[in-house]
């Protein structure tokens, strides 16, 4: 957990974009760093933009993940297992989703008080607080052995990860990407569990979290509601 004094978000004026993506894997990723300089230019005038996207089956891996030498065979396990690997612009490790997860994008326009470190931890806990009042015993800190690890990952009852959030910079804005999965999670278990042995890197596939297991009562529009209000005035 951060020693930083519990910072948030606050929602500011910004705008909230909604989609089912029709984009190729990589083009979806792409997109997140194009709106990540359209609100660094000031050609999108809002403080803030959030993207909720239901994706493509992707296996989203880092550009150091793509310099190691198991990186092809992370790639077959990948599309082997029905998914299309692409290289994520921000930083982490592997991470697998689809069309029954929701990815989103969190831009704001750069805070100069806030550096990388403290811009996790308070987006992690507008997040954690989101899902809290929705009845989720939602914490902010990693699980051990969790995929993609990080101080910052938001996890369940501090037994699984629910979401984990990566970052990327550019002069003028911020861009926070998160994945919550709300469907049985088998499927993203078994190509993770590939996709890492191939690249050399342990995990625990008890710790991969799902919306399925915490409450299957609570609506996907709810959540998505939850999130772009936490951070969108």
């Amino acid at each position: 957990m951060t020693g930083f004094d519990d910072p948030r978000l606050r929602p500011a004026p910004g705008l909230v974009i909604r989609q089912a993506s029709a984009l190729e894997p990589q083009d979806d990723l792409d997109a997140s760093v194009d709106l990540l300089r359209r609100v660094a230019s000031g050609e999108l005038a809002e403080e803030r933009v959030v993207r909720l996207v239901a994706p493509a089956p992707t296996v989203a891996m880092s550009r150091r993940e793509s310099r190691m030498p198991g990186y092809e065979d992370a790639r077959a396990a990948a599309i082997r297992h029905g998914f299309t690997p692409a290289i994520r612009p921000t930083g982490g490790r592997a991470v697998a989703y689809d069309e029954s997860c929701l990815v989103f994008d969190v831009i704001s326009r750069d805070d100069a008080e806030l550096d990388p470190t403290r811009f996790f931890a308070a987006a992690g806990n507008t997040i954690v607080d989101a899902l809290q009042e929705l009845g989720l015993d939602a914490r902010l800190g990693e699980v051990a052995g969790e995929y993609c690890p990080g101080e910052f990952s938001i996890n369940a009852r501090g037994v699984v990860k629910l979401i984990g959030t990566s970052q990327r910079a550019v002069r003028g804005a911020r861009l926070l990407s998160g994945m919550l999965a709300f469907g049985p999670v088998d499927r993203f278990v078994a190509v993770l569990t590939e996709v890492n042995a191939a690249l050399g890197l342990d995990w625990d596939p008890a710790t991969f979290g799902t919306m399925h297991v915490e409450d299957p009562s609570l609506a996907r529009d709810s959540v998505e509601a939850a999130l772009a209000a936490a951070f969108v005035s």
